[in-house]
């Protein structure tokens, strides 16, 4: 009697939690594309373990833990894309050379691209078109950075003396050229995270963004602060799971991000500002740091991921890209992506469970909140009649977020997109809502539904 109550109660549970489930967004006529699985290498501050390798490295060991987790033939995949900011000249085309030293067949094509700090959203969403378009069933996508060796250019005028060097004839003409350079010829070209447009370092802009809505140094810090705790219990508990291990030649096992720093109020406190000084907000304590990484995701047709045996850990969705202004809005990328998904989505933001949005820097992520909540913003510069509303903290970023995780520039995409998958299924969301803001005034918004169970 027992027994045959604890059933009928578990149908009834199963009845009204199905009654409680949202609208799935698969369409008629469209295919349904599914992330099968993401990986990535441990994220490390750059100068640190990571130091003497290239970036093809850290792409080649994401491809590898993938190819490990996933167990998929190195010839069944159509095609590979990665993504990154900051190329090694040697290896322009990184997508290439990594997938041939993970041992995928010299016959799958690769290409890189590159979006700045959404660069592996784009990878993620061009492979969503090629299988949209029946070009390919199974895609790999990714991003790398390393930031440890950055190429540092000669000068100009010693770089066309060097040219001109190559193509003189005479002896008397090479020692004419050589006779011809000045102390200033010898002066490095050292690359800064700035706007060509505008010659704005990032780090300023964001301190006046967060200056134009009010941010304060000590929401600031706070919100590091969290990002930080989150993390390091996320990490604790063993939720990154998307981390593979990596064995540095000459070096020890890398296995956990090196840059989860919990610290105090009080001590986030004495920093001086970084950018603005000396009244700006922003400091290293509540910015992103320079780091090195890379990462990678299997995408495929639902249909073929199925019958491969794959169960795959979610469906992605619609996505958007959007661009403004990049001198004033040039960090505001998820206040004008994220309604655009939404209503592309036929969702409001209350229907999403999980957000996962990309911290550059604390007053980034904060400014971007109160736009979104703000109806004078969406009326004076989106031309919306209203707010989109703020994401509810208890559903952001809960397992920490670029801030402290690290970002290197070209992988973060992959990160957020894994990070939304596994948080649906351990919290028993539906809905994820991804969102990244980039250089040039661009951002980039996703919205991925869990894989029923």
């Amino acid at each position: 009697m027992k027994k045959q109550m604890g059933r009928s109660w578990a149908a009834l549970m199963t009845l009204f939690l199905k009654s409680k489930s949202k609208k799935t967004l698969s369409k008629t006529g469209v295919k349904n594309i599914v992330l099968v699985d993401g990986v990535r290498t441990p994220f490390l501050q750059s100068g640190t373990t990571y130091a003497d390798l290239m970036p093809h490295d850290l792409a080649r060991t994401a491809l590898q833990g993938l190819l490990n987790r996933t167990g998929i033939p190195k010839d069944a995949v159509d095609y590979i894309i990665y993504g990154t900011v900051i190329q090694e000249v040697k290896t322009s085309n990184v997508a290439r050379e990594a997938a041939l030293g993970a041992g995928f067949s010299d016959r799958i094509p690769a290409h890189t691209v590159t979006m700045a700090c959404i660069s592996s959203n784009q990878a993620m969403t061009t492979a969503v078109g090629m299988i949209a378009a029946g070009q390919c069933d199974a895609v790999v996508a990714g991003g790398v950075e390393f930031m440890s060796d950055v190429p540092i250019r000669h000068s100009r005028k010693m770089r066309k003396t060097m040219l001109s060097l190559n193509k003189a004839k005479t002896l008397g003409a090479r020692l004419a050229l050589l006779g011809s350079i000045r102390p200033a010829h010898l002066a490095p070209e050292l690359p800064a995270v700035a706007e060509f447009s505008t010659e704005e370092t990032m780090g300023h802009s964001a301190d006046r963004l967060a200056a134009a809505f009010g941010v304060s140094r000590r929401e600031q810090d706070e919100y590091a602060l969290r990002s930080h705790s989150l993390a390091k219990r996320a990490q604790d508990e063993g939720l990154l799971s998307d981390v593979v291990g990596f064995k540095v030649p000459g070096k020890d096992i890398v296995s956990k991000d090196n840059g989860i720093r919990p610290s105090s109020m009080e001590q986030m406190a004495k920093l001086k500002p970084a950018f603005v000084k000396p009244h700006g907000t922003v400091t290293a304590a509540n910015s992103s740091y320079l780091t090195d990484g890379a990462s990678a995701v299997l995408i495929m047709s639902e249909e073929k991921a199925l019958a491969l045996g794959y169960k795959p850990k979610a469906y992605l969705r619609d996505f958007v890209y959007v661009s403004q202004d990049p001198k004033d809005q040039l960090l505001l990328g998820p206040s004008y992506a994220t309604p655009k998904v939404l209503e592309r989505s036929g969702l409001k933001l209350a229907d999403i469970d999980v957000f996962e949005f990309h911290e550059a820097f604390a007053g980034q992520i904060l400014s971007n909140l109160k736009a979104m909540d703000s109806d004078w913003f969406a009326k004076t510069y989106m031309g919306r009649t209203s707010k989109v509303g703020s994401p509810p903290l208890d559903k952001f970023n809960l397992w920490g977020g670029s801030l402290s995780l690290g970002h290197p520039f070209g992988a973060t995409g992959c990160r957020l997109v894994t990070t939304v998958a596994h948080r649906l299924k351990k919290e028993g969301g539906q809905y994820g809502l991804v969102a990244a803001c980039a250089a040039g005034g661009q951002g980039h918004a996703m919205v991925i539904e869990a894989y029923p169970q």
